[in-house]
């Protein structure tokens, strides 16, 4: 089966994953080794507002393509009402969308696309939305 014929949710749940290794590899590279500290600072990335936040921000700056795009929208309109209780629906919702996405990159092994797309949000430390965190 093809990552774009997949469950969306299928996507965001290896993507889940995939994201949060690419969180804690650049936090051990940054030099942060106490435990503590990994979990506060990754705890913002990976945070389903903090991964909202980007999803929005790639979809108003226009930088996805329209296959990702359709990921993106099969999985943000995926139904289900189930989220966690310190979120409301739609955050999650984008949230999932964002984790699918990098899920279908990597089942594609579009490597570069992902590398590239990540970059953005490692990169970005002094975005808004980390600075409110």
């Amino acid at each position: 089966m093809k990552p774009n014929e997949l469950n969306p949710l299928a996507l965001a749940y290896i993507g889940d994953s995939i994201y949060e290794i690419y969180i804690r590899k650049y936090l051990l590279e940054k030099g942060i080794t106490k435990v503590k500290e990994l979990q506060e600072k990754a705890t913002k990335y990976v945070s389903a507002k903090g991964q909202a936040f980007y999803l929005k921000k790639w979809i108003d700056q226009n930088l996805l393509t329209d296959q990702e795009l359709e990921i993106v929208y099969r999985a943000r309109n995926h139904k289900g009402s189930r989220h966690p209780k310190n979120t409301d629906i739609l955050t999650y919702k984008h949230a999932t969308a964002l984790e699918a996405l990098i899920g279908f990159w990597y089942l594609e092994k579009n490597f570069e696309r992902l590398n590239q797309m990540m970059r953005q949000i490692l990169e970005e430390q002094t975005c808004t939305y980390m600075e409110k965190m």
